[in-house]
């Protein structure tokens, strides 16, 4: 127990502390208020809390629980709304009304609910950690995988099918250190990355429906990717789309810091949407952290660990798991405030000198990985991390320091979002390094030619750009019919692959399928509209015909009727060529 000494905003600064350790969690004064041990000197001990603390001064007794700031781990967090140290809302709403009063305090996880456990081992049988003891059908769409704990291996000397609350002992496994009980809830420090036996290389797509980032900057599962761009470019609304579509079993959505109306737009929209897979909500695969820009700055760091700690568990089942961390922007933000009180030695911007090992930390807990146990199973966390860099610099620290470590980057462009062009990813800036790593993945599962393809739309699109500057100075009729025609393709490229609207029911998503018949599409228009200009057919004829304007309304086909795309294609063909040997008779 300790004694505060000096209060400023969220830090404290406690003496008598000289038996804390780094990260312990302590609760300060008579309101119980929650806080983390951030940095020790002598017996003196700067204390991080997560509430408000006015009207807290010298004297107030600070005592630490002598454990980390840990994650429950167990079933009820699936379809569970929490804040950024897994407090859960929905329960704080109900015990203590709209207005969360300081100090209050309920179980992360509920205690009394009961969960069907059904076993996967019988007794007698050897088990090791990470292994699956049994189930829970956790909802319609997750089975919850109740595994040995960690550090754990032996034989089973009791196990039980039945219902049970969390807490309650489930089987008892004899070790050498004695006969150890197991529950289903398990505890884990946020800031240590949970175990695993092998990190792998990412080599297939965590597939999203969303073309341009499919076609031209794919992430692999397992992958990072950021997402920069000033205010209004659409951020939020590529990882909504992200997070409603992505090719993942479980979602984790992190509001980091942002705005109150967007994380309430989360809350409000999560629960009407629909998985595209089971017809299910897509809530019962997605765990939300809100934790908004009006909570205290401390929390904001604190959600970040939370969330990644949530998608490990869920990985140490064999699930594919993708976090939305919305913004880490406003995490380093809180970086920066609390380095400021320490009085560290501040970095660019007053940006701490350690933002990019932190960030690091982060992103490095991602990847694709063969999980501890006998059965080999493997899971993943993809990263995506909006970055929110003020007035759109990506020179800024965060941004630069975020760069160095992801392997996909979508700039999203303010121009494009005024242009109503959504998503908003610059094809010009944007890259991924994992594309050319999964073109045998697409070869095999998708075609053979979806990387020519995906080389002809980008190769257009630079041309489109290079030409761009000329009609600017001289205007569109001192190009040749061949530069016309491909400005021309790059429109349609443009306006009828890359944009996406996200409120329209079939153009939301695209398959793989739908998106190669109509890279195809475009392809094949931009083969026999040459062959037709070649062959001094009237271009204008050409850029009016009505396959054109077929291909523009190709996006809305649904995913049951692909074989449309057939019938485009041949009357396309048949269009083209004819115009082709009308341009020879002339």
């Amino acid at each position: 127990m300790g004694k505060t000494v000096k209060v400023a905003g969220p830090l404290i600064i406690a003496e008598g502390m000289e038996n804390c350790k780094m990260y312990d969690v302590v609760r300060v004064s008579e309101l119980g208020l929650l806080g983390e041990v951030i940095e020790l000197r002598g017996d003196k001990a700067s204390v991080q809390v997560y509430e408000e603390t006015f009207g807290l001064g010298p004297g107030e007794e600070v005592v630490s629980t002598g454990e980390p700031l840990s994650a429950e781990l167990a079933p009820g967090l699936i379809s569970g709304i929490f804040d950024g140290i897994q407090r859960p809302l929905t329960a704080l709403y109900e015990k203590y009304g709209a207005r969360i009063s300081r100090g209050v305090s309920v179980n992360k996880l509920d205690r009394g609910k009961k969960w069907t456990f059904v076993p996967t081992v019988k007794k007698g049988d050897e088990v090791e950690e990470g292994d699956v003891l049994g189930t829970v059908a956790e909802t319609e769409l997750v089975e919850h995988r109740i595994l040995v704990p960690n550090g754990v291996c032996g034989k089973i000397l009791s196990i039980e099918k039945g219902d049970f609350n969390i807490e309650e002992t489930i089987a008892v496994i004899k070790t050498e250190k004695g006969d150890t009980p197991v529950c289903m809830l398990r505890k884990w420090p946020v800031r240590r990355g949970r175990p695993y036996k092998e990190k792998l290389t990412p080599d297939a797509p965590m597939v999203t429906g969303q073309r341009v980032v499919d076609t031209l900057f794919p992430i692999a599962r397992g992958g990072v990717a950021a997402v920069p761009g000033p205010f209004g470019s659409g951020k939020t609304v590529v990882q909504h789309q992200l997070a409603k579509w992505a090719d993942a079993d479980i979602i984790v959505y992190i509001g980091c810091g942002e705005r109150g109306n967007e994380m309430t737009d989360v809350l409000n929209e999560f629960p009407e949407l629909k998985d595209p897979k089971s017809g299910e909500p897509i809530m019962k695969r997605t765990v939300l952290i809100a934790n908004t820009s009006d909570m205290p700055v401390a929390a904001r760091e604190a959600s970040i660990y939370t969330g990644i700690t949530i998608a490990e568990y869920f990985r140490d089942m064999g699930y594919n798991v993708a976090i939305m961390a919305d913004s880490t922007s406003r995490w380093a933000e809180a970086l920066r405030e609390m380095s400021g009180r320490l009085e560290e030695m501040p970095g660019d911007e007053g940006y701490p000198a350690y933002l990019s090992s932190r960030l690091a930390e982060f992103y490095e807990r991602a990847g694709i990985v063969k999980l501890l146990g006998k059965e080999g199973r493997t899971g993943s966390v993809t990263a995506i991390g909006a970055v929110s860099p003020p007035g759109g610099d990506l020179s800024e620290p965060v941004s630069q320091a975020t760069l160095r470590i992801v392997k996909v980057f979508w700039g999203l462009s303010a121009s494009l979002a005024y242009k109503r062009h959504f998503p908003a990813i610059d094809w010009l800036i944007s890259y991924s390094l994992y594309a050319d790593k999964m073109k045998d993945w697409y070869d095999g599962n998708v075609s053979v030619d979806y990387f020519r393809y995906r080389q002809f739309i980008m190769t257009v699109l630079q041309e489109e750009a290079a030409l761009d500057e000329i009609v600017r100075l001289v205007g569109m009729d001192a190009l040749s019919s061949k530069d016309r025609l491909t400005m021309e393709t790059a429109k349609m490229i443009r306006e009828d692959y890359l944009h996406q609207n996200a409120f329209h029911e079939v153009d939301t998503y695209a398959s793989l399928k739908k998106q190669f018949l109509m890279l195809k599409l475009i392809y094949e228009f931009y083969n026999r509209a040459t062959e037709a200009v070649e062959n001094y057919a009237d271009l204008s004829k050409i850029l009016s015909s009505s396959c054109k304007e077929k291909i523009g309304r190709a996006k809305y086909i649904t995913e049951e009727n692909l074989s449309e795309f057939d019938e485009i294609s041949r009357s396309m063909n048949a269009e083209l060529k004819a115009l082709a040997q009308g341009g020879e008779d002339v």
